[in-house]
């Protein structure tokens, strides 16, 4: 992963015996061991190149004429900190999201990039990585582990075994993300333990993801060599884990924020933390500029009673041991990776000057290190493969006046039950109810390619949902999780259709209209689920998405992540698809009209 270790020793060696001299010397500085449990007073950091050659109080011998020498006056030192878990596919491009993230000390950024692949495929996963490449941070990155999560049902596209095995070769690559299915594990499903198999033999991390798992199925799925899980919502489930030899990313971010129920137990139980690590699994544009990233989970952490010096920890060292390369990052000691915070203090936790592999890439809050944009290619920027729509497209039909529908009933922006409903029924259409707050959601296949078929031929289910209580007339997306189709929520099929044409004209996003006027929109341009714009832009626009569905009476805090989790297979009871309203629990098609 690192091949510049072995080929610098005799370099390294040098200048920590003062052979040679060092290019950068930090001096007077206060060193947070994460290896101690200890903070060092005026210590000396000698650097060749990228890496660490000398830790002590005197690094005098390893100036010379060449040397920089930065006096940090007594300011604190920390190795950079790490998101073990993250998808960066979202909301704005990795070069827009590094500007903010570098800002909060993470340095590096452990990418699961499902929702690119699951509409660009191995195609779309390679320009990915190569996007990330030249950032002032650290991507490494795993081939998605979770897609399809059905194949009954999920129409996306997927990494075949041959390009996992490809993919293996790529700088950076580390092994398989999040196998979220964990059934499919349980079951012993072939293709499934194929793909295990293989990260096995070559030695490669399998990140997990085991929320309802327990007891002879937990063990079987550790069993499988998946040693990590970002789902534990409570300590009893992160204890459980544990026991098994397990490691913990205890998820804070814009989806679940767990670190409150899990670190006081933790504490009073006094449980070893040294496989635990923090994680986002994801930040929207407002909340990472609200909160922060992982310093964020370090402060409340410590609120809640954590050892400081073991935040920071869970923050940097444990990351970089779970993903066996501690040798490389993780703290600060000779031979490492220079990748280096300083902070004025270790409440704030906002660094001050930021060094990754050595370099000065933010100083006094800027970053400092040239950042170039990446170039879309614009077959990444065509992927809404649908042609205009009418409002015949959401109709439902049916010859009574009356019609009885299974109902998707929002409970919160995730979780659904099914219910049912009795509905009018219009000139043969079955027609949304303002009165009992049941809507019309249609799901359309916008990956593969159906632009070209006549409108009766096209994949597409249209249902309904219950409990949204926006008082608008429609709202799309393109993405949503993992099987990124088109999803539109209407209480009327003129708006809906409306809806649905402006992301086929934008190729991509989310938008608001009513009664013919679009009030919200936010372009993702890029597969559909990133946008291209800057991040100031796009915190706006989905800072006002939001507002225009809340404003206007909508049920939930966050409205965007409602067609986000309405097709995702992984969660009970209810979802919906281009192919099909599914009962999850059962793996079964169910009628709309019944």
């Amino acid at each position: 992963m690192f091949p510049g270790l072995s080929g610098a020793i005799q370099n390294l060696n040098a200048v920590a015996i003062g052979d040679k001299n060092a290019d950068l010397v930090l001096e007077n500085c206060s060193l947070v061991n994460v290896y101690t449990r200890e903070i060092l007073p005026e210590i000396q950091i000698a650097i060749y190149k990228d890496r660490i050659a000398y830790v002590g109080q005197d690094a005098s011998h390893t100036k010379g004429r060449g040397t920089v020498v930065i006096n940090l006056e007594k300011k604190y030192v920390t190795p950079g900190f790490a998101d073990p878990h993250i998808h960066v596919d979202h909301f704005v491009s990795p070069t827009e999201f590094v500007k903010k993230s570098l800002l909060c000390g993470v340095t590096s950024l452990f990418s699961d990039p499902i929702d690119i692949v699951s509409t660009c495929g191995y195609r779309g996963f390679k320009e990915f990585v190569r996007m990330t490449s030249k950032l002032p941070a650290r991507f490494f990155h795993v081939v998605p582990g979770g897609v399809p999560v059905d194949k009954k049902f999920s129409h996306e596209k997927t990494i075949s075994l041959t390009e996992a095995k490809s993919a293996l070769k790529i700088p950076n690559v580390l092994g398989l993300g999040e196998v979220f299915s964990w059934t499919k594990v349980t079951k012993r499903d072939p293709k499934t333990m194929r793909m295990l198999s293989a990260m096995l033999e070559n030695d490669c991390v399998i990140n997990g993801h085991t929320a309802g798992a327990s007891g002879k199925k937990l063990n079987a799925y550790v069993s499988s060599g998946i040693l990590s899980c970002h789902e534990p919502i409570n300590f009893d489930q992160v204890l459980e884990r544990l026991r098994l030899g397990m490691w913990i990313m205890i998820r804070e971010g814009s989806i679940r924020r767990d670190l409150k129920d899990i670190i006081p137990l933790v504490l009073s139980n006094e449980t070893y933390t040294d496989r635990l690590m923090f994680c986002s699994d994801g930040l929207d544009p407002s909340d990472i500029v609200r909160f922060g990233h992982i310093d964020h989970c370090i402060r409340e952490s410590v609120k809640l009673g954590l050892n400081q010096i073991d935040a920071i920890s869970m923050a940097s060292k444990n990351c970089f041991d779970y993903y066996n390369m501690g040798k490389d990052l993780g703290g600060i000691a000779p031979g490492k990776l220079a990748d280096i915070l300083v902070f004025d203090d270790l409440v704030k936790m906002k660094p001050r000057k930021i060094f990754v592999g050595g370099n000065l890439v933010v100083s006094n809050g800027t970053i400092v290190s040239k950042i170039k944009k990446h170039v879309v290619p614009k077959w990444m920027t065509k992927t809404v493969k649908l042609r205009n729509f009418s409002e015949y497209d959401f109709w439902v039909k049916s010859l009574d006046n009356t019609a009885n529908v299974n109902v998707i009933n929002l409970k919160t922006e995730i979780i659904t039950e099914r219910i049912n409903e009795v509905l009018s029924v219009k000139d043969r259409n079955v027609v949304a109810s303002t009165d009992k707050d049941v809507w019309k959601v249609a799901a359309f296949d916008r990956t593969f390619g159906t632009a070209t078929f006549p409108p009766m031929l096209r994949k597409h289910t249209v249902g309904f949902l219950k409990n949204f209580g926006a008082q608008i007339g429609a709202f799309a997306s393109t993405w949503n999780f993992h099987e990124n189709n088109m999803l539109v929520i209407g209480s009327n099929e003129k708006d809906m259709a409306k809806a649905a044409n402006s992301l086929v004209n934008t190729q991509g996003g989310m938008v608001v209209v009513s009664e013919g006027k679009i009030m919200a929109s936010m372009p993702l341009q890029m597969a559909g689920i990133v946008s291209t714009d800057s991040f100031e832009t796009v915190s706006e626009n989905f800072a006002k998405l939001n507002a225009v569905l809340v404003d206007s009476g909508c049920f939930h805090k966050k409205p965007h992540i409602v067609p986000i989790f309405l097709p995702f297979l992984a969660l009970p009871d209810i979802r919906i698809l281009s192919t099909g309203l599914i009962d999850v629990k059962n793996g079964l098609l169910l009628r709309v009209v019944t």
